[in-house]
């Protein structure tokens, strides 16, 4: 469980108290239903978009970089008080027209920042009614510490929409008012006269528009019956009081440790090197690793969505998406091509048997099925490692990941999280995860 989603929630309690509808939504279906991803990541998507001062790498795997800087500017870290000078080139999408109006978009992206680098990702959108936003900020970023503090930013709105920490949402969704296309905007940074410079693999965006639902319909199992992938299991229980300036500690690690199980079944871990800051002391010194490296210092949290992605991507030869999926088929589709997902969720202990808890905002990886098609996830609230295995009831798993609205003890109507899942997976995927992913609406 993660003491930052009570921040998310109260976030998305005020969007639902003002637009009447559950936030965040979920597609009926991923593929064709009110859901659309749209990525940039070849060499053809790069070229089609605007570039100042950038260029496209080529090779097996095309990224934006710094050609010959469009200026300086400078930069005040909130969070450090520190100004500093910066070379800087920006890339600019081409419009992306929505096929269903949204009333949320998340951006995620891919990236490498060394060290005197980082990058800023923002948004600009037309509405329904023909106007425009303006250019949100949906997140400061770079992979270390040493340079900026990651950051997303607060207090962003122009009176129809605003920034929720990483998610553009519509303010009043009842009134019939949505984002029908956007631009993305990426700006990259490197200290003056500096050669190394970050690289953008992948740039994207999940729009999404549902009904607000209490309930999904019952799924019955499919492809991925009697299918488990073999995920580590780390706890993020065994953490708890350590690096409490990392949102409290392990007790709200739920996100970083998920990623780092997926990070994991992918191959890929921290060298010696990398972990040679954690007290040796503690066991699973990754899991400290991970809450670092995706800590977002103006949420206070490691649950920052696009900063998950993004870290997971820091990794050699590794990729990954915010994105929502419309029902166990998806999941399903995803597991049998070998691509676990970290679902994010909220309930009460008495609506998921098994779990013992209950919670304003969780996040579990879900990693197979039973032949009888209940759901086997690790679930980082665990008391210790062994205990990370779960198998939960299908039809409740469903609908406590699925809904859009919920009631809580004193029947308080509150957010449901809806299909909201990471994807990891390499920058090079097999041809039969090629073909989940599209399936599933990511390309």
């Amino acid at each position: 469980m993660s003491s930052s989603a009570s921040r998310r929630t109260v976030l998305t309690a005020a969007l639902v108290a003002a637009a009447g509808a559950a936030i965040p939504s979920a597609p009926a279906s991923a593929a064709g239903g009110p859901i659309d991803y749209r990525g940039w990541t070849s060499r053809g998507d790069w070229s089609r978009g605007t570039g100042r001062g950038t260029r496209v790498e080529g090779g097996a795997r095309p990224g934006v970089v710094i050609g010959r800087p469009a200026g300086v500017t400078e930069y005040r870290d909130p969070h450090t008080g520190k100004t500093s000078q910066w070379e800087y080139a920006t890339w600019v999408s081409p419009v992306h027209r929505l096929s269903v109006p949204a009333t949320e978009v998340v951006p995620s992206w891919s990236a490498r920042t060394p060290a005197g680098t980082w990058i800023a990702v923002e948004l600009q959108g037309v509405y329904s009614d023909g106007t425009r936003t303006p250019w949100y900020v949906m997140g400061r970023w770079a992979s270390g510490d040493q340079d900026i503090r990651r950051t997303s930013v607060d207090d962003q709105s122009d009176g129809k929409s605003s920034v929720w920490t990483d998610t553009f949402a519509i303010d009043d969704a009842a009134s019939g008012l949505r984002l029908v296309s956007y631009q993305l905007r990426l700006t990259l940074y490197r200290k003056p006269g500096g050669k190394a410079g970050p690289i953008v693999w992948r740039l994207g965006a999940m729009g999404s528009d549902v009904p607000d639902r209490f309930d999904v319909p019952a799924s019955r199992p499919g492809v991925a019956t009697g299918r488990e992938l073999i995920v580590p299991r780390y706890s993020q229980s065994i953490h708890k009081g350590q690096y409490p300036e990392y949102d409290n500690g392990g007790e709200a690690w739920c996100s970083p440790t998920s990623s780092q199980m997926i990070i994991e079944y992918w191959g890929r871990k921290p060298t010696a090197k990398d972990l040679a800051w954690v007290n040796p002391d503690f066991a699973d010194p990754q899991v400290c690793h991970a809450a670092r490296y995706t800590y977002d210092y103006q949420y206070e949290g490691c649950g920052n969505w696009p900063f998950n992605v993004a870290y997971a991507s820091t990794y050699r030869d590794m990729q990954g998406v915010v994105t929502r999926l419309g029902s166990m088929g998806d999941a399903e589709l995803l597991i049998r091509a070998g691509i676990p997902l970290i679902t994010s969720q909220s309930f009460m202990e008495s609506e998921l048997t098994g779990a013992g808890y209950g919670t304003a905002g969780h996040l579990m990886t879900l990693i197979g099925f039973t032949k009888s098609g209940d759901v086997i996830a690790n679930d980082p609230a665990s008391p210790s490692n062994e205990a990370v295995r779960r198998v939960y009831d299908r039809r409740q798993w469903e609908n406590i990941w699925l809904r859009t609205k919920r009631k809580n003890a004193e029947g308080k109507i509150l957010s449901g999280t809806g299909g909201v899942c990471y994807l990891y997976f390499p920058a090079r995927p097999s041809q039969a995860q090629v073909r989940a992913l599209r399936a599933v609406g990511v390309r």
